[in-house]
C-alpha cells in the first residue's frame, strides 16, 4: 500500500504542475475562463490525489508501528523493575533497581541509596564507551 501511496504523491505532483503550467493561458486577456475553470480543477484534482497518496502512506507506516513497538520490546526495552509498567527515570546503584517516579516514592531512602538517570545501558557497554573516549 506504501508504493501505491508513492505512485499516487507522484501523479499528483506531476498534475499539478500540469495544472500550474496551463495557469498563463487562464490568466491573459480575454473573456473566456474555461481554461481558467479547467486549470483550477486540475490543481485540485492534483491536490486530492497527492492528499490520497499521503493518506495511504501513513496508513500502511500506522500498521507497522505495531510491530515496531513488539520488536521494541524483544530486545528488552526498558521497563520499571519495581512494578514493570512504566519507563525507569532513575536507577538505584546500591540496589541495582532501575525505577519509575511512581516507586521512586516508595523507595527512596536519602542515607543508604544513591541515585543516577536510568540510561538502560549494559555495564560492559558504559566502561567501553568511557575508556574509548580517556575518561
Amino acid at each position: 500500500m506504501a508504493k501505491t501511496g508513492a505512485w499516487l504523491i507522484g501523479i499528483g505532483c506531476l498534475t499539478a504542475l500540469f495544472g500550474l503550467t496551463i495557469l498563463p493561458a487562464a490568466l491573459k486577456s480575454g473573456e473566456d475562463k474555461t481554461i481558467l475553470s479547467l486549470c483550477v480543477l486540475t490543481i485540485s484534482f492534483a491536490m486530492m490525489l497527492t492528499s490520497s497518496g499521503l493518506y495511504m502512506k501513513a496508513r500502511s507506516h500506522a500498521g507497522s508501528s505495531d510491530s515496531y513497538s513488539a520488536s521494541a520490546k524483544r530486545r528488552g526495552k526498558a521497563n520499571c523493575d519495581s512494578c514493570g509498567k512504566r519507563e525507569p527515570v532513575i536507577l538505584c546503584r546500591v540496589h541495582q533497581l532501575h525505577l519509575c517516579s511512581d516507586c521512586l516514592a516508595t523507595h527512596y531512602d536519602f542515607r543508604s541509596c544513591a541515585y543516577v538517570p536510568s540510561t538502560r545501558r549494559g555495564g560492559a557497554k558504559a566502561s567501553t564507551l568511557s575508556q574509548a573516549s580517556g575518561l
